[in-house]
Order: C-alpha cells, then sequence, then structure tokens
C-alpha cells in the first residue's frame, strides 16, 4: 500500500524548529469501544489499526522520518468510567518496539461493550496520560468514534478544564450510524494547530483510514487547507 498525496499542498512541518529533542511526537490514540460498535466492528477497528501500523510506509514514517523518536500509547474508552489503557507508553525505536506494540493490540480483548459515549470523558483521560508521557517536541492524540457525545460533559468542557496547552487533536470518524457525526467531530472535537479529520466509510475502511492518518501525524504533514477536509491516498 502507498500513501501518497495528490492534488494537495503539503509541507513537511518541523515540530520545534531546527534542533528538535530526543522525541519528536507522543500520540496517543483512543479508540471508542462505546455500545454502538458491535463485536464484528471491534475487530476491524482493532485489527485494522494493528494492520495499519504494520504498513512499510508507517514503520518507516516511524523509525526515519523527522529526527527523534515516537512515543505511542493507546486506550479504549466508552462510558463515563470506562476507561482501558491497551498500550502504555512506548518508544518506537525499533522495528522490534514496533512488533511489541502491534502484538499487544492484535491480542487485545475488547474491556467494555455495553456503555455509552461520553466523548468529553476520554479527552479528560486522554489529558491525564499526556501528562505521564515522555517529553516530546509535540502531543498528539488521535480520538476515533462512530458516534457524537451522549453521556457526561462535552468535549469543550474537557478543554476548558483538562490540561491541553499545546496538545493537537484529530479525528477519526467511522460513517455509518450518525450522518452528524462528522460535523460534531469537526466543530467539538478537533482542536490546536493543524488538527485534522480523517473518514473511514464504515469499519471495513478504518485499517486505510487509520494508516492515512497516522502517517500525516508521524510525518508532522500540514496541509495546505482547513483543518477537518479529507486527505486521501492517490
Amino acid at each position: 500500500m502507498v500513501i501518497r498525496a495528490a492534488g494537495l499542498s503539503l509541507a513537511l512541518s518541523l515540530w520545534a524548529g531546527a534542533a528538535l529533542g530526543e522525541c519528536r511526537l507522543a500520540l496517543l490514540l483512543a479508540l471508542d469501544v462505546s455500545a454502538s460498535v458491535d463485536s464484528e466492528d471491534y475487530v476491524l477497528q482493532r485489527d485494522g489499526l494493528a494492520s495499519a501500523l504494520n504498513l512499510p510506509e508507517i514503520r518507516n514514517a516511524i523509525l526515519n522520518g523527522a529526527p527523534g523518536d515516537v512515543a505511542l500509547a493507546a486506550f479504549e474508552w466508552s462510558g463515563r468510567y470506562q476507561q482501558t489503557v491497551v498500550v502504555d507508553w512506548t518508544l518506537l525505536t525499533s522495528d522490534a518496539a514496533i512488533d511489541g506494540v502491534i502484538a499487544r493490540i492484535a491480542g487485545a480483548k475488547r474491556s467494555y461493550k455495553e456503555f455509552p459515549t461520553a466523548l468529553g470523558y476520554a479527552l479528560g483521560y486522554a489529558a491525564g496520560m499526556l501528562q505521564r508521557a515522555p517529553r516530546c517536541d509535540a502531543q498528539v492524540i488521535d480520538v476515533s468514534g462512530d458516534g457524537t457525545n451522549n453521556e457526561g460533559f462535552q468535549p469543550l468542557s474537557a478543554y476548558m478544564h483538562f490540561p491541553f496547552d499545546e496538545v493537537t487533536v484529530n479525528g477519526l470518524v467511522v460513517m455509518g450510524r450518525e450522518p452528524e457525526v462528522v460535523e460534531f467531530y469537526r466543530t467539538e472535537v478537533l482542536r490546536g494547530p493543524g488538527a485534522f479529520l480523517e473518514i473511514a466509510r464504515g469499519f471495513e475502511d478504518f485499517g486505510d483510514a487509520m494508516a492515512r492518518k497516522l502517517f500525516r501525524e508521524v510525518n508532522g504533514l500540514v496541509l495546505g487547507f482547513d483543518a477537518g477536509a479529507e486527505w486521501s491516498p492517490g
């Protein structure tokens, strides 16, 4: 699978000027396991993420991209108090480290399945996880889901009351159940400089959408159009 931009103006952005630190990016993946995600969807989501991380293009971008390492963590979220770490903070400094993360994701057992969509709480939890992340030049939360917030406080409240200074929040929306979810993520979830939205046309498309998203995130690509616009491989 070759991931490339077509018909778009792309510019490679240095994370923190000419001299970068040892870690260029702390990337936190937040995966929706609320009640709207059925068992088949969950497997497509889990395996799609594992497959995306295993692509040669993604491995190369992580290991041989901009100077500095990538630190990655992942957690599942659903209701107010239903968040479970799948992969704790790991520096992806080698193929073996990436293999270990992929194995943990591929072998994960679903943590919850009968709770609502408390996205504000998920973002609050993510902010806490970033507080104990390795010190990196950029902090990005990659939150995916197929529905709007239907329990607890909204994302705006999370951004007001949790530490999100210099944090970028990107979104991956899975279409199919709630047509309004795209607009919700664009107006309520995306946050920070260069924030963007990727769209999966159902859970069958989750792996490809995640690959496109990871490629942009680990390369630090800045797109020449408004945040929230779609980007597709040519």
